[in-house]
């Protein structure tokens, strides 16, 4: 899709990649940007890049439906959508709660699914649309230490898969964001971990890769090149690639999320 005079919602667009993300489609000449975070600094966002600023909670159906409706009568709809916001989330396994797993279940997936419910109507009226859902690599792989984290990322990419599966020969196209460690907020808080062992990335080249997989209409974004080959080693040999996962996690046990 061409990103020129497009009308574009970014979520989890206060800080980190989201607030990259605005900025690169305002550089590459979109019509309208409406910022969205639960966080009242997209304010500032907003102010950054123009277009306005909604204040929501993503993974509340109430709050998408107040997104769609907003952005439809500031700019009279939505071409692409970033359904970008995530959250780390409980780590471990045992010691999380059932709340947990629920909380951060509703953030990084359901998030995904409400946007799409409600925003797909109106692209396929039109015959075109775009979709840009944030997961992880781990959505890919797995994650050391962080099941829930594993589990919604890779529940993420699914989803996505699905829905370019079943809608990509109407005009909607999909891309599915799948970073490993990304110098954000998060990473400063909580330090690299196993994510980072190709590297730490800026957000800003992050975005740069979404926006030239929106234009070429490439559904896997990857910024670590490295991601791909493990993928590869994964489905070739799965015995194999879960015996080096093991000793991966013997290197850092005590590691947490953070892209």
């Amino acid at each position: 899709m061409e990103i020129k005079n497009k009308r574009v919602v970014v979520t989890g667009a206060a800080s980190g990649i989201g607030r990259a993300l605005c900025s690169s489609f305002r550089e590459a000449g979109v019509k309208e940007i409406i910022s969205v975070d639960l966080n009242k600094s997209v304010e500032e966002t907003a102010k950054i890049v123009g277009g306005i600023s909604i204040v929501a909670d993503v993974s509340k159906e109430t709050d998408i439906k107040d997104i769609i409706d907003k952005s439809e009568k500031y700019c009279g709809g939505i071409d692409i959508f970033c359904s970008n916001a995530g959250i780390l989330g409980a780590p471990g396994f045992l010691e999380a709660e059932i709340s947990d797993w629920q909380n951060i279940w509703d953030v990084n997936v359901l998030s995904h699914i409400l946007a799409a419910k409600y925003v797909l109507p109106q692209m396929l009226e039109r015959g075109e649309g775009y979709l840009m859902n944030t997961a992880s690599a781990a959505g890919l792989l797995t994650q050391i230490g962080a099941a829930g984290y594993s589990v919604t990322k890779a529940a993420a990419v699914s989803f996505a898969q699905w829905i370019k599966i079943t809608y990509g020969s109407r005009g909607i196209g999909v891309s599915c964001l799948c970073p490993q460690a990304v110098r954000t907020a998060m990473t400063t808080a909580a330090g690299p971990g196993v994510a980072g062992v190709d590297g730490m990335l800026e957000a800003d080249e992050v975005a740069l890769n979404v926006l030239d997989a929106i234009e070429k209409n490439r559904f896997l974004v990857t910024p670590h090149e490295e991601v791909l080959e493990y993928v590869k080693r994964k489905g070739t040999d799965h015995d194999r690639w879960i015996k080096g996962m093991q000793r991966l996690q013997e290197r850092f046990e005590d590691w947490t999320p953070n892209n």
